[in-house]
């Protein structure tokens, strides 16, 4: 399809395992026109493995776009093979994972925020991965790992995996990844937050595109970024947990389009259509009626109904007389006052006034390259 067919990646929604799947993105896109959705991270191998089941891991409705496809691996035969088999489904952009700190991924081998150790092997990957795709590529890193968390050591990164590979656009979590065994919820709250880095990105790689991400959590706070300079801003856990309140803000917000004038309701009764029509599709009753309604959990959140909602939603898929979509809706909406379904969403919420107080003069020195010589990557 090609990115330049859409607005630029103000506003995305970050790779998040087991949340971010095709019947999220559905309704997220039903919600917003323009964020940037992104696939769960796929393991290549798991791409190349399943190759006479590849619908059920990368299909996806047109309207989906855009869309990037995010992979993790190690090994570059398999990554090649799994960018060539990904080619026909048409994502906007592929991006490696080497952010993620998850024993399962990280533990792996050299996979996920391990990768950040090995930037010639991120090279060579990106590289591999351009080569088998005419789409743009990107990485998704932290800002360090371990005892590996100056600020001159990621710009190594930086540097070496975009003169190693056409790699342009970066990914930023603003974090460093902590790979003793703590867990992924811990890998988010535990490192500081150093939005200081990122902006020095942005001065000493002026010819690189970088998205932040990382404790922002809502419309406000992603503008005060993009007011800061940031290229664009990535938004994970908020735009799940509180689905509603964030991503029916962004196309006016932060893309300046006029205001659509959703509501609930007629969200609900398009996902519908869609849950209906794919409700156990895969086989063996996949996708069944929980996975459907999982991506729902955030969207009445801190509204009245919301609690006794969920009571309603757990009973219901329990319910053998319940079997669509639409029926599920009639048992459990009732609990949901008409003016939550029926008003469109509400004023901008107001973030934190300090998010990013002070970060230009916390910005650490210059960057000056200390990597041993690397040999250009050569555009054909």
């Amino acid at each position: 399809m090609g990115a330049e067919r859409y607005r630029p990646p103000l506003f995305s929604v970050a790779p998040m395992m087991e949340w971010t799947d095709k019947h999220y993105r559905t309704v997220a896109r039903i919600i917003s026109k323009h964020a940037w959705l992104y696939t769960e991270m796929l393991a290549a191998e798991t791409i190349v493995y399943q190759q006479g089941n590849l619908d059920r891991f990368l299909a996806f409705p047109s309207e989906q776009h855009p869309i990037v496809l995010q992979i993790g691996g190690n090994n570059l035969d398999n990554i090649a093979k799994a960018t060539q088999l990904a080619n026909a489904y048409g994502f906007d952009e592929i991006n490696l994972n080497c952010g993620c700190p998850s024993a399962k991924v990280a533990g792996h081998g050299c996979f996920g925020a391990r990768l950040m150790l090995d930037p010639k092997f991120v090279g060579e990957a990106m590289s591999v991965i351009a080569a088998n795709t005419d789409v743009p590529v990107s990485v998704k890193c932290r800002i360090g790992v371990d005892d590996h968390d100056s600020y001159n050591e990621l710009c190594d990164f930086i540097y070496k995996v975009s003169s190693l590979s056409p790699t342009k656009h970066f990914i930023i979590h603003s974090r460093k990844a902590l790979l003793n065994g703590i867990s992924p919820a811990d890998n988010r709250r535990i490192p500081p937050l150093k939005y200081e880095y990122y902006y020095a990105l942005l001065r000493d790689f002026p010819d690189l595109r970088f998205t932040i991400n990382g404790g922002i959590d809502c419309v406000d706070e992603v503008n005060a970024a993009l007011r800061e300079g940031a290229h664009g801003v990535m938004v994970g856990r908020a735009a799940y947990n509180n689905l509603w309140n964030t991503l029916a803000h962004v196309d006016s917000a932060v893309y300046g389009e006029p205001s659509s004038g959703l509501t609930r309701r007629q969200v609900l009764e398009q996902y519908q259509v869609y849950g209906d029509a794919v409700l156990g599709t895969y086989g063996n009753n996949r996708p069944n009626m929980r996975e459907l309604i999982r991506p729902l959990s955030g969207f009445f959140y801190s509204e009245p109904g919301n609690s006794l909602w969920k009571r309603k939603a757990d009973a219901a898929f329990l319910n053998k007389n319940i079997t669509t979509v639409k029926s599920f809706f009639e048992e459990t909406l009732v609990v949901i006052p008409d003016a939550v379904l029926d008003s469109p969403v509400a004023e901008l919420p107001s973030g934190r006034k300090d998010l990013f107080a002070n970060v230009r003069g916390l910005l650490p020195p210059p960057y000056e390259t200390r990597t041993e010589e690397v040999v250009a990557y050569a555009q054909s």
